[in-house]
């Protein structure tokens, strides 16, 4: 596979206007910020960040064609997949491919979430994406605590398939991550290995190719050094870096629910003065009265400022 995702790689926002739609100057802004940044090597759209599946399909394959447009195609977009069934998903890939995106990352069958899945079901989910739409996919391990989490000899034979060239894994288990990470690396060496443990990266950073995480909106500098250090071994580096960025993890995704995440992000985006509000969809709701002058005082102490080119 040609795509090289050893990096940072932002799960962009997808900024509404105050009325509710989708506010595409406002992805001109985000998109052509994020991707000026040394280090950032793809966007990836579409996903719970990205309140994707909160979109109409049109307003989907607008929103990809407009981050494509955003670094004038300098950096590749990456679509999430996230259709139930294998037909609606592949095609959704199919589209997807149309409108510019570079790869997919394929979410479970929400079905899963509930009633867990047979073996060898998520191996067909991705053989029949990839055979309809030809487009590269990542492998998506989602928590521990959910039914859809896969176990390791799936993730091994999701990983071993045609069009699988990386895994986005965010398992939040630290006795399965220190067991099946090293199984994968050992099985499938070309496989990049990407982190998506938001809440708690330090953790992950040196055992990884790099983050695909909706944490890279707000500080992708930050996350960007991060991932240096990790690769560095430079453990007191990446603690340093860590420690600074505490008071905004603390405030963006040590909330009640991982998706009031969503809102904090754009509020965070709103401090750093790439959007005006932080306008999402339901069921997403607006977070507690005072939540942004905490998360505004947040960067302030991480020493995270306003965008010079916004």
């Amino acid at each position: 596979m040609s795509l090289d995702l050893r990096g940072l790689n932002p799960a962009p926002v997808t900024p509404f206007t105050e009325d509710g739609e989708v506010d595409y100057d406002a992805i001109q802004r985000l998109g052509s910020w994020l991707g000026s940044i040394d280090g950032v090597k793809s966007l990836t759209v579409l996903g719970h960040a990205g309140e994707g599946t909160f979109l109409t399909e049109a307003e989907q394959l607008d929103v990809i064609r407009a981050f494509v447009a955003s670094t004038d195609g300098r950096i590749p977009v990456i679509a999430g997949i996230t259709k139930e069934g294998n037909k609606t998903a592949a095609l959704e890939a199919k589209d997807a491919v149309a409108a510019g995106a570079s790869a997919g990352l394929v979410y479970p069958s929400h079905g899963w979430l509930r009633f867990g899945y047979q073996d060898g079901a998520p191996q067909t989910r991705y053989r029949d994406i990839y055979e309809e739409s030809g487009l590269p996919l990542i492998l998506f391990q989602y928590p521990d605590n959910t039914k859809a989490s896969y176990n390791l000899e799936t993730q091994l034979d999701i990983a071993g398939q045609e069009g699988v060239f990386a895994t986005k894994n965010g398992v939040r288990n630290m006795r399965r991550w220190y067991t099946e990470i090293p199984a994968l690396r050992a099985a499938h060496p070309d496989l990049q290995i990407l982190s998506c443990h938001d809440e708690y990266l330090l953790p992950t950073m040196f055992d990884v190719d790099g983050l695909l995480v909706g944490y890279g909106n707000i500080a992708p500098e930050a996350l960007v050094e991060l991932i240096e250090a990790g690769k560095a071994h430079d453990y007191d580096r990446a603690h340093a870096i860590h420690e600074r960025l505490l008071p905004v993890t603390q405030n963006v995704y040590h909330r009640g629910s991982h998706m009031e995440g969503t809102v904090a992000l754009k509020w965070g985006l709103v401090h750093r003065g790439i959007l005006s509000h932080a306008t999402v969809r339901t069921p997403l709701l607006p977070l507690a009265e005072g939540a942004d002058a905490e998360i505004a005082a947040a960067f302030d102490a991480a020493g995270i400022g306003q965008v010079a080119y916004a």
